[in-house]
């Protein structure tokens, strides 16, 4: 379990939370449990969101299991500089559909004294890192990487495998359209796509 960070109560200092793993994995779920935490304990908080985002809503954080938080779509990594302003803590969901300005910006934040969470996807749908998840994960202070369970073997899933024949790095879907698969699982889905 994620505990906050509580050593030094006397001087301010910001850090960076990362929330990564598979689709289906708890992401957005622990983003808002989070999320409300603060909330709870009266701390300014704003959340934000990629606007090529609109699979649940256009203004809210959404976990597939439809609990959600307001958030503010931004086009730009850059937005959520001038969007934080007074807050303690930014939230910021599906992180990897941002360009490499979102690690600039967590850190700006963070250096400012903020807490920055951050969830999102750690590898695409090939198995492969996803944009600037990497970054911000070796620049962060918490890394919490969470688990769905496999669709095939029952097994800890931590890949997200597209069941189409897209070839698109962002495409949006959900339980029709991808799937968590473990280790094995995965790379036999791999085999046998590259064969057919």
């Amino acid at each position: 379990m994620f505990l906050e960070n509580t050593i030094n109560h006397t001087k301010q200092s910001g850090w960076i939370e990362v929330i990564c793993g598979s689709m289906f994995s708890g992401k957005t779920e622990e983003l808002i449990r989070r999320i409300h935490r603060a909330e709870f304990a009266n701390q300014k908080v704003e959340i934000f969101k990629p606007a090529v985002d609109t699979r649940y809503d256009n203004q809210e954080v959404v976990s597939h299991n439809q609990n959600s938080v307001n958030a503010t779509p931004v086009e730009s990594a850059y937005n959520i500089l001038i969007l934080a302003g007074e807050c303690d803590v930014v939230g910021i969901d599906e992180a990897q559909f941002f360009d490499e300005a979102i690690v600039e910006v967590a850190n700006q934040l963070a250096n400012s004294g903020k807490r920055v969470i951050i969830a999102g996807l750690d590898m695409d749908f090939k198995g492969r890192p996803f944009g600037p998840m990497p970054y911000l994960m070796a620049t962060a202070e918490y890394v919490t990487k969470v688990h769905a369970i496999c669709m095939k073997t029952g097994n800890l899933a931590h890949y997200s495998h597209r069941k189409s024949k897209s070839d698109k790095l962002v495409e949006l879907g959900e339980k029709d359209e991808y799937e968590p698969l473990s280790r094995s699982a995965f790379w036999d889905e791999m085999k046998n796509n590259s064969t057919t």
